[in-house]
Parts: C-alpha cells; structure tokens; sequence
C-alpha cells in the first residue's frame, strides 16, 4: 500500500466552528458561508484533507502486509476524488464499464489496479475490462464464469478471476445492503466455489489468481469480517492442497461503516450518540482480518468506499420557508431527497449545523424536509436544531458517500455542484445542472415527426 504524507490526526468530520466565538462553519479552513456566496445552493463540499488522511489510516493499520485499498467508485465517482485518491496510490473497485471509464479518464495508470465486481457484468462491459488489463474480475455465477470465458476466447486474452465467494456470515446492517447470506443475490455459495475455480483452472484462457468476499455495507462491528475471512482462508488451504490452485490475493471486500450520529461540534444533537474513533475503527477492523489471514502468503485487497468519504462531505443547502401544519413546524430546504436520498430510502440519520451560529439562538422541534412532492422527501423527523428561519443556511453533514453518487433529476430539478476543499483553498470540480443539461438527450415527436 502505497503511504500518503502521515498526518498527525484525522478528525472524523472535517466540518466544525474554529473557534467558541467563531459564528462560521468552515471546511477545513473555509468558510462554508463563502462556498454558498460563490456557488450557490444545493452544493457538495469536500474535503481533501480528510479523504487522504482516511486512505492513510489503513496503510497504518495494515502496515507490514502486501495491502492495497481499492476505493469502492460507486460511493462517490467524482473524477477529481478519483484522481486524488489515483495519486495517493489507491486502486478501484467497480461495478460498471461506466465506472471503468471514470477510472480511465481520472487516472488511467491504475486500471491495472481495478477489481470489477458486480452481478450482471454485460459482454461490453467485460470485452473493456479484458482490453484495459484490470487486476481481477470477481465472478459472482456460473453463468458470468462462461461468458467471461467467452469473451476472452474472442479477444484472445487471458482473464485473471476471482470467485466471489458467500460465507453465509450475518452482518448486522440494514437489510439493503447485507450482501453475504445464501439469501442474497451476490456471490456464489462458498461450497459450490470449488468446482468454480477447477473449472477455470483448466480453461486456457481463464487464471484463478483470487478469493474475494463481502458481506455488506456500513458494518459496525468488525467480527463478523474475520468470521467470513476464516470460512476463506479454509477454502484457500483446500484449493492449495487438493487440488494445486494457488490463490495469490484475498480481497476482503468492503463494509466497514462509520457513525452518523456522532456528535456534532456544538455537543450532541443526538441523546445516544457516541463518540467515533476512525482510527480505532481501522485498528480494530484490521486485527481481525490479520487473525484470520495468519499464515497466508499473498496480497490483501480492500474495498473501502463509504468509510473514506462519507465524513468528507457535506450538502449544503438554503431554507425557503417554515411552516406549521397543526402540531409540526417544517423547515422547508432548496435541497431534496433528488440531491441525497440516503432518509429517504434508509431512514438513515445525518447531522445538521446551521452555517452560521448564533449565541443564545433559542431551539425548536422541526422536520427538515425538500421542496420534491413526496412525502418521504426529508433529512430529518422531530429533529431539535436551532431555529431556522427563510434565508438561513445549512449543512448536512456525512454526506460523502452515495450522496451525489445517488442522485437524480426527479422533479426535473439540476443536480447539485461540487467543490473540493483543501486546507485554505478549493476548487469547482462539477459545475451544477442546467436545465438545457437535462433536456438535451430528449426529442419531441409531432404528428409523426420530429420539432
């Protein structure tokens, strides 16, 4: 794993008040007031800082180990984070040819570090892989195993495979994004992997050169990834010894989650929030994939994505009005569940700041919600924040992952801006939505013809 300048600490949230009498939320050493007034609302910040110094916690923890972080795209695809995250010597996860393109075009020197993953890899998509040389396909059936097989016949080219492997490991998540189960449509059961891999090792233009696992998304507590990787680590002896497959590389996938109801900077906005130590995290998470790999001779590849991103970035957003209807008072935002749907569709919980603090600001009870005609369209229930009035401005925060990665144009509503931070400095690394942008793939029809 390739280290990154060491940093003397790495705040789980790069968002905070400098200072007790600081009014201004900054990024880093932005103020975020200043981000609005240059680029208005709805808006994604980054922070650099923070994304590099999470990559660094796992050189830390996995120090000593042939490790390499293969940063997950799908949790955020921005090109200027994969060029950052490129540079800092991490590899890929994917899961689509789009998102191989996004790796060719932010860093094209580290196709040869890309995992494709996925369940429903296309011919196209496949015949991309095998020209850019990535590292390994992880196959996920049967059916992929032929296809794949196929297709490296055609182009004359050998294909590295590793069989995803389903350790029917219970991870305590929610039930969207627990991959590893029998009931799950990922992977291959760990005991038909077997056959799998004989097969491939007797096609001439198949090389089983991997295991891989992942048992699901925003996981806790880090047993159950040393559970999985022991059920791995038997059917990597059994390979070795019946049937004279070496296995070089295990990739334990990804998972490791965060805490979104850390406290806030100004104290808790959460009565049962609890402290998070990223760092402890890492450690932890890290010692029991090192019990359970004792003994193996080869390279370890992870598959972080949430947990370097998501307390990177925050979504930034104005409020339109306030409303009451009977006992509930609304905070109506110019931001909506099109532009971070994670409450909508988890019911999952996020951190709200205003961006400017006031002393002696009296608080109230109120649903932060968006202008979308949904009624699941919210960032927060019967939450208490400091009032909030037309004009005022807000971040919410953990947004990183699968914020803008997850976005739409529901409504017809242009999807948001982004903007990187670093130290004092940041940049526009994507322009915001027009309406010509999502108009512009559409034809009207008239009386048979085209207007």
């Amino acid at each position: 794993m390739s280290p990154v300048n060491r940093l003397q600490e790495v705040p789980t949230r790069p968002f905070h008040y400098a200072g007790a009498r600081d009014r201004d939320l900054l990024c880093d050493r932005v103020s975020l007031a200043r981000l609005v007034r240059e680029y208005g609302t709805p808006l994604y910040v980054y922070s650099a800082t923070n994304i590099l110094g999470r990559v660094q916690l796992f050189a830390e923890a996995f120090a000593g180990m042939r490790a390499t972080v293969c940063y997950s795209v799908k949790a955020n695809s921005n090109l200027s984070i994969l060029r950052l995250l490129a540079a800092s010597g991490t590899g890929f996860d994917i899961v689509s040819g789009g998102e191989l393109e996004r790796v060719r075009q932010a860093a094209k020197s580290s196709l040869r570090r890309v995992v494709f993953s996925g369940v429903g890899k296309t011919a196209a998509e496949i015949d991309a892989a095998l020209a850019a040389r990535i590292l390994v396909f992880n196959v996920e059936s049967p059916a992929e195993l032929d296809l794949l097989e196929q297709r490296a016949r055609h182009l004359r080219k050998r294909a590295p495979v590793a069989m995803r492997v389903n350790p029917d490991v219970f991870a305590a998540t929610h039930p969207y994004i627990s991959t590893g189960m029998t009931t799950h449509k990922f992977g291959v059961a760990i005991g038909d992997a077997t056959a799998l891999y004989q097969r491939a090792a007797k096609s001439p233009y198949l090389v089983p050169t991997g295991v891989s696992v992942h048992i699901g998304s925003q996981i806790r507590v880090t047993e159950p990834f040393g559970q999985a990787l022991q059920r791995v680590m038997e059917m990597v002896r059994e390979l070795q010894s019946l049937h004279g497959i070496r296995i070089q590389h295990i990739d334990a996938g990804g998972g490791l989650g965060i805490s979104y109801d850390d406290p806030a900077p100004t104290g808790k906005d959460r009565k049962d929030a609890q402290a998070f130590d990223p760092m402890a995290a890492v450690r932890g998470y890290a010692q029991h994939i090192r019990t359970a790999l004792a003994g193996f001779d080869g390279d370890l590849l992870l598959e972080p994505g949430r947990f370097i991103i998501a307390q990177a970035g925050a979504l930034l957003a104005q409020v339109l009005y306030t409303k009451r209807n009977g006992s509930k008072t609304f905070v109506v935002t110019d931001a909506a569940m099109n532009d971070l749907i994670r409450p909508a569709l988890y019911q999952a919980y996020h951190s709200i700041l205003p961006l400017r603090r006031q002393r002696n600001r009296p608080s109230a009870v109120v649903d932060v919600v968006g202008p979308v005609c949904e009624t699941g369209d919210f960032f927060a229930r019967d939450r208490e924040l400091p009032a909030l009035g037309a004009g005022d401005f807000l971040a919410i925060l953990d947004a990183g992952a699968y914020g803008m990665s997850l976005s739409s144009n529901y409504n017809s509503r242009p999807r948001a801006a982004e903007v990187l931070v670093e130290g004092n400095r940041h940049r526009l690394i994507r322009r915001r939505e027009t309406m010509r942008d999502l108009l512009a793939g559409e034809r009207i029809f008239l009386n048979g013809g085209t207007e």
